[in-house]
């Protein structure tokens, strides 16, 4: 099914440009397909079942209802609502596992002691586990269990992909990352027109389609559309190093919402693109941008997806930037600042790649002043998972946004940086929406801003 015509209203992803926008649909259809709702139902509970695995049965098995999981979730925590609890976005996932697959499931479905969901339940689901979970993984850390809330709340999304019951806007965007492969329109040959126009703008090369490279670099459609100075830095950072280097049009887009959406065959269609571009031009390094979920989708889940180790390193772009400042090979200028840093869940706390900016930030020479909650600890920005695209889900966005306000301002930092461009569009909007003073800047246009001539 496609996405209903839409009408103009200002969200975080829209921009001038029409091929860029999500716009706010007239009509919303939140069920894809036209299968009866037993079969919804039938299907949902079929891949649910198929996802249970013998580490998914123990995180069933071992929830004790501590609720720890609610006082780290941002949505529970500003609405106090107990639907919000993470581990209770599982619920019907639990009773499919309880009725199916668990040790007494028969005297579950003889006793009737789980009933079977229904597609209304799914329904009321599809708003918890899409429009109120940014699969940050806070409760994931905090869990005494070692339950791992998002990954399960990521697998539940499968079933719902395949019984037709995304968000409208999230399905939208993932069926034109698959047919032409970018969510926000920026096909190979509008990534390869702006290449031309940024290299020509600020007299730099930006090499495309090298038969041969030693590093391959990827972009997000957010970067391409709305962030092109991240193209420019990544050239005079690379440009700088002497580096063999080449952006491939085969496979450039980073950001996966074939992950994000639930449907595991676009995800590996999107991360298959770009492991063959690399392969293709021999690189032996991988360079992910400034986009969380584009690192957890290749850097974590890439070699499952090939089948395979990879053939190369896969980075982030502040690990490589990190790694060069500390060989020496970098040379930057001292910028004498007080900074906060965002952490990007998919980065820092899911990725593991929490030190990393704090040591360009230290070679840089600024005063960081770390938020109460930093590192692993981070509070979410409320943007991730897909949840940004939903505009339903905006007014809960915004509220739960507010923690993010108050941790910026109570370091009363004079720039605010991070290192995910999903991130910095959400704390762009939430500047509009709440008038707020503060802009969330990139670290590694702060790094190529500043590089020694």
């Amino acid at each position: 099914m496609s996405a209903a015509k839409s009408q103009t209203e200002k969200h975080p992803l829209d921009t001038d440009s029409p091929r860029f926008s999500i716009k706010k649909p007239k009509v919303r259809y939140d069920k894809q397909g036209d299968m009866p709702d037993d079969q919804r139902v039938a299907t949902a509970m079929r891949h649910f079942v198929r996802d249970f695995g013998a580490t998914a049965a123990v995180y069933m098995e071992s929830c004790i209802h501590c609720g720890l999981c609610a006082e780290a979730c941002h949505y529970y925590v500003q609405t106090a609502d107990p639907k919000y609890t993470p581990i209770w976005k599982l619920e019907p996932f639990k009773q499919a596992y309880k009725r199916e697959y668990g040790p007494f499931s028969f005297f579950y479905r003889a006793l009737n002691l789980k009933s079977p969901v229904t597609v209304g339940e799914l329904q009321e689901w599809q708003e918890l586990i899409y429009d109120s979970c940014t699969l940050c993984g806070r409760c994931t850390m905090v869990c005494p269990m070692g339950i791992d809330i998002a990954t399960l709340v990521g697998q539940a999304r499968h079933g719902m992909f395949q019984a037709g019951l995304v968000p409208h806007e999230l399905w939208a965007v993932a069926e034109r990352a698959e047919k032409e492969g970018s969510p926000l329109g920026a096909t190979p040959k509008v990534f390869k027109d702006r290449i031309e126009w940024l290299a020509d703008d600020h007299e730099v090369d930006i090499p495309v389609d090298e038969d041969q490279a030693d590093i391959m670099i990827s972009m997000s459609s957010i970067e391409i559309m709305k962030y092109p100075e991240s193209i420019v830095a990544t050239a005079k950072v690379l440009n700088k190093l002497g580096a063999k280097w080449t952006i491939r049009l085969d496979g450039y887009e980073a950001t996966n919402f074939g992950m994000l959406s639930g449907n595991t065959a676009w995800q590996k269609d999107m991360s298959m693109k770009l492991i063959n571009a690399a392969i293709a031009c021999k690189a032996k390094i991988l360079i992910l941008p400034e986009c969380g979920h584009a690192y957890g989708a290749l850097r974590w889940q890439g070699a499952n997806i090939y089948g395979k180790p990879l053939p190369f390193r896969v980075m982030h772009i502040s690990e490589f930037l990190a790694e060069n400042l500390k060989n020496g090979k970098l040379q930057v200028k001292k910028v004498d600042k007080s900074i906060t840093f965002h952490d990007p869940c998919q980065v820092s706390r899911r990725g593991g790649a929490t030190q990393a900016p704090r040591d360009v930030l230290d070679t840089l020479g600024v005063e960081l002043r770390e938020m109460k909650d930093t590192g692993a600890l981070n509070w979410c920005c409320g943007g991730g998972g897909g949840v940004v695209t939903i505009h339903r889900a905006d007014d809960l966005r915004y509220k739960v946004f507010q923690i993010k306000m108050k941790q910026v301002d109570d370091t009363a930092a004079e720039m605010l940086v991070t290192s995910c461009s999903n991130c910095r569009q959400t704390f762009d909007d939430g500047q509009a929406h709440f008038k707020w003073d503060k802009t969330a800047n990139s670290l590694l246009e702060l790094v190529a801003d500043n590089l020694v001539d």
